[in-house]
Order: structure tokens, then C-alpha cells, then sequence
């Protein structure tokens, strides 16, 4: 592929735009950055008083390999024993002679020792240094020139033994300037990312990339693996990224490792994104569209190059931009349609069909027999998203060779079988449900979003996207699960108990061991997410839900392994709703479900629901405290929902149980003393006869000496009294009104 112009029309002048976006920090043939560097430092090396990054195991890359030379000791101890300066930083071997400052030559000695020592024909070493005699002192305060070296100079030399050898070697420069060069000025060569070996416009690209990286945080980038990358772009002669597309790059790079390929694709893909247009001028009249320049997240692209006809292409356009305009999600608005389309083409390419105007309704009938080949669920996409292309062309006029006869009819649609819930057996759930299963998760995190998914019937996209924030209260307490319904695009709330709140309060505080900061979302992917910003993987759950249903050892009746997929826990909690008699608009709200044919999926019925009179009644608690529910805030709906839930199910002769389904009740059968209690005045009659009941309960039990059951029915008497005293009131109230 030719290299395009740098300043070329194709490219709108990259240089220029290059010149305006790279920050000065960024524009450097050598780039250095803190060890506490978000994306290109690892963080302090564990060793005090050592300024590099750390790389693997908590050491820098030297102090690194020092450890392992070691043996690999306990690295705690390792760090607090080892020296923190740099290797060419420590000092030299000083010679075995007690009292000799020289360096060591051979054998642990100097030069001078060892040669006496082999003259003396290479007596006990022990012996021989105990009788060595006195060795005679060099200048006063006479040290090698070398700043960090405290060994005497080697004879004339200004330098101990060792650096005199290097100074030697380097050609004997001027003894200032050879000393300075050993003291530290930056970071060593494998701390820093060199780029003055690449041609300066495929220079500035690079540093554009790494800004890039570095600003969006997805991954930490080590500047070893930059320099891999610059070595391979150096070898190939190239003078742009763009000299190559993504699939000559891919070639080209096959050996490197994934971490430095990665880093390639991506600095080729912004920088190609900062040459071209992006929005809907730049991306329309390309073949493939790169859905993350029309503001989609991902990578995700979309190609019309399969759709063969010009004009069966640009209609596809036209019409998947206007279902994306329309705020359809990126499958819905175009990998479905262009999928659709695409097998259409194919099809009238088989037939011999060029034009539009040779569509008609024969055509259309040969192609719903051709499409008997796919399932029933794929035949009524591929026919409703002809149909929707149809009608578009007639309605905005995109072309006026289309026949009237072209459409597809209702009877057109294969029938849909009514399928049923797909609802795990109740003794499935049990053996999920255990404690004991669940802590097999090799995962608190992955424990916790099953726990998530059991109890509320989140779909699990919008559970792996909940919010940290995403736990609230009503005006009474009852915690619920706020989240962001992604197939509705709408907020939403689900009653959820006192546990899962805990659960999730508990597994926000492990999170700030990770992220002190904090992190916006509750379950953050565990790599490549330097700030804790982007979300857990659906592909990365999915894979830690089969390792736990192997470690568990799930099996349904007829004992054979259970396979599932997280969406049958939303089917089994409306169908087990449901089999609680929970009416179907409550169901409805829980799953919030957009219409009730939804719902009905898991029942054939309708309940007309009661929210007025219960939001007209007056309510009361164990105290006799009025409950009030604001119709018209945020909570009302979610709130209503949990007391009908609670009251469809727990209905009590005196009242209802205000505790939401998913918690099992602390009091037994001892509602009056449990805090969750509600009533209203109907059920005055009734506590009126348990109030006499329970007199003669608590006289018969101080007659047979049953302290602590008459202590027991103390407190209810106590509130019934209370719960009667308030309700007369309000009815005495209303009476004088």
C-alpha cells in the first residue's frame, strides 16, 4: 500500500492536525514519567528508597532480577535488606586486606595483594591475609573521582581499579566528564520511551498514540513494550502508521508479543481516526463504517461491502442511519438490518436481479421460501427488517421505482410458537441458592453478581453496569436497586432485602483496596482498568459462572449436569412470582417489563391493580406512625411495587407484612413485634379481639409461672394498644371533618 502524503487531501492534513493535538509533555524524543503513573508507571518499587517503577512482583526490573538471583526470599524481608541504589550506583569490591582500600583485581584482591599472594606461592588464604603487613596509605582523603566510589585511586589514575578499566575503554575522556556520567540525571534506558530513532512524522504519530493511551486508561503500557514497538517500525521503513492498513500491520507484526501488537492496532487505528472525518460527513460514503467515530463504544464496525447492488447499498445507508438517528441500539439499528440486507442482496444476485423496479411480489414469495432454511425467530427478523426498508423508501421518498406491491403481509410471518419460561426447577435453585455452593466461586465479585442476578432478575449487562451509588431508600427504609435498563433506555428500580445491601456495601469497601479513590461503578473489570472506570465483561462472568457451576457440581433431576445462561435467573423470579399469585402488573414492574404482553410471557393473566386505595388509606405501624408514600416522587412506583408484592403474598387478617419477598421474617409468627408491620383502620375488629385474646394469654401464663411468655405478649399488647389508640383517633379525626 502507498504511503498517503502527510499533508496530502486524502489525509486533510494530518501533520496540522498532529501539530494541534500532541501537549508539549507529550513531544519529546525521550518521554519519562513517574513511577505513580497511571498508565506508564507500575507504582513505587517496594524497595525504600528506590525511584523506579515497579514491574513485577513490587520490585523495579532490577531490583527485580537481584531477587531472584537470591533465590527468591521473602520479599518483605528482601526489600527492607537489599541496597536501594542502582547497580552502577553501588561501590566497587574492596580488597580482603584488613586495612587496603584498593579495589578488588582477581581472587577478592587488589592487584598489589594478589600478586604478593602468588608470589608467596598461594599459602591458606586465612593465614596469609592474617600476617599480611601494613599497606601503605595513598594521599590524604585521596578517593576515586567517581561520586557514590570510596576506593583509593588506582596508582596516576584518578579512578579505583575497576573504573580506571572503564575509563580505559571509553578512551580515556576527560576525567570531569567521565565522572559525571555516573551520576544520575533521569531514568535508566528501560524506564523511558525513546522515539528519536523514527522518522519525525511517524514520530509525532507515536507520541500521539502514547498520549492517547495515556489518556484513556484502559491498560498500562511498560516503555519495554513501546520500544518493541518502535524497533519493529524502524525495521519496516515506514514513514506513517498509515503506510500499511490494519491487516498489513497485522502481518507485519506477527512477531511480536500480544501486548506490543495490541499497541500497533491501536495507535495505527487513532491515528487513522485523527486523519479521516469522523461523524456522519466522514463516515457515510465508506463501505465500512467505524461505529466508535459515530460515538458507539467499542470497535465495532459495520460493512456494506457484501451488499452488492449500488443502489441496494445506498438504501441500506440511508436506512440504518435513520434507525440509528432514532436512537436504536447498534445491533437493533444496524448489525440486524445490515445482516438482513446483506442475505437479501445475495439473493436477488442468485435470481438476476439488478434493478429495483424488478421487485414485485413474486420475487418477494420465492424469497420467504428461500428463507425456510433459518429459524423462525431469524425469518421474522430478516422479513420485519425488509418490511421496515419498504416502508421507508415509500414514506421519505428515497426512490420512486419501488412497486406497491413489494411489502410482506402479517401472514407472512411465521407463527410463533408459544414457548414457555424458561425457569430453572426449583431444586436447581436450591443447590445454587446453598451458602456453600456459593462460596465455591473462585470470586467474592462473581459471587455477589450471582447473588445480584438471582434476587432482582437483572439482565446481566445492566448488573454489570450498576452504578456504586446504585443502592436507595424509600421513605420508610426499604432499600432498592437503582439501574440503568439498557434494552428500555430508561432508569428503573427493584425491591431488594437487607442482605444484598450489606453484600454490596461489603464489596464497595474491597474495592477501595484496588482503587482508593474509588470507582463510579460496582463491578469494574479487574484488568486493563488503571482508574477502576470501565465495567466488568459479560464474556469474563459468563466464563466465572461455568467454572463455579463445574465446581459445584450442579445437576437437575435426572443428575445430569445443569447448563444455564444468567438470563434464566430473570425467568425464574418472574415465573416463581408468579406462582406466589404476585398479580402480573407487580411482576411487571419488578422485571420492568415495557408492556404486559412482556410479562405474560411468564402468565396468562392480568391483575387490576389497587394502588389508589391503598395510597387513599391512612397506614400505620407497630408505633402507630402514619406510613406515608409520596405518589410523585421517584420511589413511588418502585414502592408500590414492594407493598404489593408484600401485600399479594403476605397478607396477614390484621394487616400486611411490609417485608419485601426476597427476605425471609426474624419474628415467626410474631408480626405485632416486628417493625416491618403495617395496618389500617378496617382491621380495627380484629385487633380488638386480639387484644382480649392476648389478656387472657398473658393471665394464664403469670398464673402457671410463664414469665417469659407473658413478658412476650406484653409487648403485644403494648403495641395493639398503641396501633388501637392511633387508629380511633384518625377515625375520630375524619368523623369531625
Amino acid at each position: 500500500m502507498t504511503a498517503p502524503e502527510i499533508n496530502g487531501p486524502g489525509l486533510r492534513g494530518l501533520l496540522g492536525r498532529l501539530m494541534a493535538v500532541v501537549r508539549p509533555e507529550f513531544r519529546s524524543d525521550v518521554l519519562e514519567f513517574p513511577a505513580d503513573d497511571l498508565v506508564f508507571g507500575g507504582g513505587a518499587c517496594r524497595v525504600p528508597g528506590c525511584q523506579r517503577s515497579a514491574r513485577g512482583h513490587g520490585f523495579c526490573q532490577g531490583h527485580g532480577q537481584r531477587w531472584v538471583d537470591a533465590g527468591r526470599p521473602d520479599p518483605e524481608v528482601f526489600a527492607a535488606t537489599t541496597d536501594p541504589r542502582w547497580r552502577r550506583q553501588q561501590p566497587n569490591q574492596r580488597c580482603a586486606v584488613d586495612g587496603c582500600g584498593y579495589g578488588t583485581a582477581r581472587g577478592g584482591l587488589c592487584s598489589m595483594h594478589a600478586r604478593r599472594w602468588e608470589h608467596a606461592g598461594r599459602p591458606d588464604r586465612d593465614r596469609w591475609l592474617a600476617a599480611v603487613p601494613a599497606v601503605k596509605q595513598p594521599a590524604a582523603g585521596a578517593v576515586c573521582r567517581i561520586e557514590h566510589c570510596l576506593l583509593w585511586p588506582q596508582a596516576s589514575s584518578p579512578f579505583c581499579h575497576a573504573h580506571t578499566n572503564a575509563w580505559r575503554c571509553h578512551g580515556r575522556p576527560d576525567p570531569g566528564e567521565f565522572a559525571d556520567g555516573f551520576v544520575p540525571t533521569g531514568l535508566p534506558a528501560n524506564e523511558t520511551i525513546r522515539l528519536g530513532t523514527l522518522a519525525p512524522a511517524l514520530r509525532l504519530e507515536m507520541q500521539y498514540a502514547l498520549q492517547c493511551r495515556h489518556d484513556q486508561r484502559r491498560g498500562k503500557v511498560t516503555p519495554t513494550i513501546v520500544g518493541r514497538v518502535v524497533r519493529l517500525l524502524v525495521a519496516a521503513e515506514v514513514s506513517s502508521l498509515l503506510d500499511h492498513d490494519e491487516a498489513g500491520w497485522r502481518q507485519l507484526s506477527g512477531q511480536l508479543d500480544s501486548n506490543a501488537r495490541g499497541l500497533l492496532m491501536f495507535a495505527h487505528r487513532v491515528v487513522a481516526d485523527l486523519a479521516e472525518d469522523d461523524g456522519w460527513d466522514g463516515e457515510y460514503d465508506r463501505d465500512v463504517w467505524r461505529m466508535h467515530r459515530l460515538g458507539f463504544d467499542g470497535h465495532r464496525s459495520l460493512r456494506f461491502t457484501s451488499i452488492t447492488q449500488p443502489w441496494l447499498q445506498e438504501l441500506a445507508k440511508r436506512f440504518v442511519r435513520l434507525r440509528l438517528s432514532r436512537g436504536l441500539g447498534l445491533e437493533a439499528g444496524g448489525g440486524r438490518p445490515v445482516l438482513a440486507i446483506t442475505r437479501f442482496s445475495a439473493f436477488l444476485s442468485r435470481t438476476g436481479v439488478e434493478r429495483i423496479d424488478q421487485l414485485d411480489r413474486p420475487l418477494l414469495e420465492h424469497y420467504l421460501a428461500d428463507l425456510s432454511e433459518l429459524s423462525i425467530e431469524r425469518r421474522r427478523s430478516h422479513i420485519g427488517t425488509l418490511n421496515g426498508l419498504f416502508t421507508a423508501i415509500r414514506q421519505h421518498h428515497w426512490h420512486s421505482g419501488l412497486a406497491a406491491t413489494v411489502t410482506f403481509y402479517n401472514e407472512d410471518y411465521p407463527h410463533r410458537a408459544e414457548l414457555l419460561p424458561r425457569a430453572l426447577a426449583e431444586q436447581v435453585m436450591t443447590q445454587l441458592e446453598h451458602p456453600a455452593n456459593l462460596d465455591r466461586f473462585d470470586n467474592r465479585t462473581y459471587r455477589l453478581i450471582t447473588i445480584v442476578l438471582m434476587r432482582s432478575g437483572l439482565r446481566v449487562t445492566d448488573a454489570l453496569r450498576l452504578r456504586a451509588d446504585c443502592i436507595t431508600t424509600d421513605a420508610e427504609g426499604a432499600p432498592y436497586l437503582r439501574y440503568f435498563n439498557h434494552k428500555m433506555r430508561r432508569d428503573a428500580l427493584v425491591p431488594i432485602d437487607a442482605e444484598l445491601v450489606d453484600q454490596i456495601n461489603e464489596h464497595r469497601r474491597r474495592t477501595l483496596d484496588r482503587w482508593p479513590g474509588g470507582t463510579p461503578i460496582l463491578f469494574p473489570r479487574p484488568t486493563k482498568n488503571v482508574d477502576g472506570t470501565q465495567p466488568l465483561g459479560t464474556p469474563t462472568y459468563r466464563a466465572a459462572l461455568l467454572r463455579g457451576l463445574a465446581a459445584c457440581d450442579i445437576r437437575d433431576d435426572t443428575g445430569q449436569p445443569v447448563h444455564l445462561t444468567p438470563h434464566r435467573w430473570r425467568h425464574t423470579l418472574g415465573t416463581r412470582l408468579i406462582n406466589r399469585d404476585v398479580p402480573q402488573e407487580v411482576v411487571r414492574r419488578i422485571l420492568d417489563h415495557d408492556s404486559p404482553q412482556m410479562t405474560a410471557h411468564y402468565a396468562r393473566m392480568h391483575d387490576t391493580t389497587v394502588r389508589r386505595a391503598w395510597e387513599a388509606a391512612r397506614k400505620v405501624d407497630i408505633t402507630g406512625r402514619t406510613v406515608v408514600f409520596d405518589p410523585d416522587g421517584p420511589l413511588a412506583d418502585a414502592a408500590w411495587a414492594k407493598q404489593r408484592l408484600a401485600q399479594a403474598t403476605q397478607a396477614l387478617p390484621n394487616g400486611y407484612c411490609g417485608l419485601p419477598l426476597q427476605q425471609s421474617c426474624p419474628h415467626a409468627n410474631a408480626c405485632l413485634t416486628c417493625s416491618m408491620f403495617l395496618t389500617t383502620a378496617e382491621f380495627l375488629p380484629q385487633h380488638r379481639t386480639q387484644r382480649q385474646q392476648t389478656l387472657e394469654l398473658i393471665t394464664a401464663a403469670e398464673a402457671r409461672g410463664q414469665k417469659r411468655l407473658a413478658e412476650m405478649n406484653r409487648t403485644v399488647l403494648t403495641n395493639l394498644d398503641t396501633i388501637i389508640d392511633s387508629l380511633d383517633t384518625s377515625q375520630d379525626t375524619e368523623h369531625a371533618l
